[in-house]
């Protein structure tokens, strides 16, 4: 098939910033794009080739806007998988496929994955309702600390909490859940994996994340991540683990800790491009974004490997901010050598809300680390 400069239709399904990006590399190689989401102010709508407003979960509207499209991709997961599972069987390529996309999109049947495919993760339980966590409690079957976490729908560090007492439960949501046991870790990891339909797999450096204690958000992320190698060597060993036993088409971002003692659990994942996979786009010789695109078309699958050190620092809105968005102080990150920032589009801004990110490129890590620290003290985002 013919791809580019053609009638060939990619579908998008979510039109957030990792759309944005997306779209960056279609534009580039001249691909007609579709991209619904459920908010006319979307960060995509200026990019694509046509946008549709329209809800994500309903069947119906995702079931219509993916007839029109020659391959459906998604860039979140929370969208309605029984309107792609019947689109799939009607013919129409889904990356990545329903089958990987229905075990990822609920964290519970994703870490029965891991426990059926002999994938270490950390130990946990399942449960139906709130309630049955406080008969574990009362019963001696869960001890505190643990981490809960909501089954569907959490997102950027929301549907994750650290529960340390009874109290810690109130403002819960009484719905499908896991806890997790809390594992003493010195390092957050991720690793990228990228495989098209020929079974083709190719993966990125191992990078290191540094997380906002409140938010639960990523602040930083560090490639290469500073460990040994033998780690990384691990991390990555595992990272392609998953992604054989899950079969995905395109990016699956494989985030894992790395305990005290050196093993590495995995997390969750990503079946699409990834905050820990910005940095690629100004330091690596192929960006994530181009990369799920040569994946999902089965193209060959680019270099992965980095050009230069490469650090990402989020940008997020400043807490007590709610209303039109303010960068202020961006003309002075502007004159950094090596620093980049990426503005998402995003007009309104709130608490935590991921606004944009700022690469910082270096031929030393420990410098570009240095950087990065100046770059987050100085750009705030603020509202008017």
């Amino acid at each position: 098939m013919n791809y580019f400069s053609s009638d060939f239709i990619l579908g998008i399904l979510g039109g957030g910033q990792l759309g944005k990006m997306l779209l960056y590399e279609t534009r580039k190689l001249d691909i007609y794009t579709h991209v619904l989401d459920p908010s006319n102010e979307a960060p995509c709508k200026i990019a694509c080739n046509k946008f549709f407003k329209g809800d994500l979960l309903d069947f119906d509207t995702v079931y219509k806007f993916g007839k029109n499209v020659d391959i459906l991709t998604i860039e979140i997961e929370n969208v309605n998988i029984e309107a792609l599972e019947k689109l799939e069987d009607e013919g129409v390529q889904v990356y990545p496929p329903t089958k990987a996309l229905r075990t990822i999109q609920n964290k519970a049947t994703q870490k029965l994955f891991y426990t059926d495919h002999n994938i270490p993760t950390a130990p946990f339980s399942r449960f139906a309702y709130k309630s049955e966590i406080e008969d574990s409690i009362a019963n001696g079957g869960l001890q505190f600390p643990f981490v809960w976490k909501a089954a569907q729908f959490g997102y950027d560090g929301q549907g994750v909490k650290v529960v340390r007492s009874v109290k810690d439960l109130d403002d819960l949501p009484n719905g499908e859940c896991i806890a997790e046991d809390m594992i003493p870790f010195k390092n957050e990891l991720a690793v990228i994996v990228a495989r098209n339909l020929n079974g083709d797999v190719v993966t990125y450096p191992v990078v290191e994340m540094e997380f906002h204690p409140e938010a639960n958000q990523v602040e930083y992320v560090i490639c290469p991540a500073r460990i040994d190698e033998a780690v990384a060597k691990k991390a990555t060993e595992i990272a392609l683990k998953v992604s054989n036993e899950m079969k995905h088409v395109g990016l699956l971002a494989v985030e894992m800790f790395q305990t005290k003692e050196d093993k590495i659990l995995v997390n969750e994942v990503a079946p699409r491009p990834h905050n820990s996979g910005h940095h690629t786009i100004e330091s690596s010789y192929t960006n994530q974004f181009e990369q799920h695109i040569r994946a999902i078309l089965n193209l060959p699958l680019g270099n992965t490997e980095s050009k230069v050190a490469g650090i990402m620092v989020n940008l997020v809105g400043a807490e007590g901010h709610t209303g039109d968005v303010v960068y202020e102080n961006i003309e002075d990150i502007l004159k950094l050598n090596g620093v980049t920032p990426h503005v998402y589009g995003k007009k309104q801004t709130r608490p935590f809300r991921k606004m944009g990110h700022v690469t910082i490129v270096n031929k030393d890590i420990d410098t570009a680390r240095k950087i990065a620290q100046r770059v987050k003290e100085t750009i705030k985002v603020i509202s008017k």
